[in-house]
């Protein structure tokens, strides 16, 4: 297995258990659905758990990979005012929590990176 493949399914991992997660806990997720989205924070959360879950499937399979793992990209950008909502309801928990949820600001980042990179290993192959 190569390294883009490997990391390839990496990501898809990833993607597959936060996705999972948003059906296995769905109530920390709705808590983080920000107020201005129309609709049910239930609604969202389960959206979102969905796209994760297709986000990794196409992750995985080498023919869809690379449109995948775009839209895995923008997929991070769009999850981001979910995740400044945490860190701002989080401000006054105990200090574990704060920094979790501030640390999950700067991680978007490298998560971007690392699925335009997965992108971009997979150019010119079908």
């Amino acid at each position: 297995m190569s390294r883009s493949e490997r990391s390839s399914l990496l990501l898809a991992g990833l993607l597959a258990t936060a996705g999972t997660a948003h059906f296995a806990a769905p109530r920390q997720f709705d808590a983080t659905v920000p107020r201005a989205l129309p609709g049910s924070p239930r609604t969202w959360t389960y959206a979102s758990g969905v796209a994760e879950l297709a986000l990794a499937a196409g992750l995985a399979v080498p023919r869809t990979r690379r449109v995948a793992a775009l839209a895995a990209a923008a997929f991070f950008v769009g999850v981001f005012p979910a995740n400044v909502k945490m860190a701002v309801d989080w401000r006054n928990r105990p200090t574990p929590q704060k920094a979790a949820a501030l640390g999950r600001l700067p991680l978007q980042i490298p998560l971007v990176l690392w699925a335009r990179s997965v992108a971009r290993g997979t150019e010119g192959r079908s």
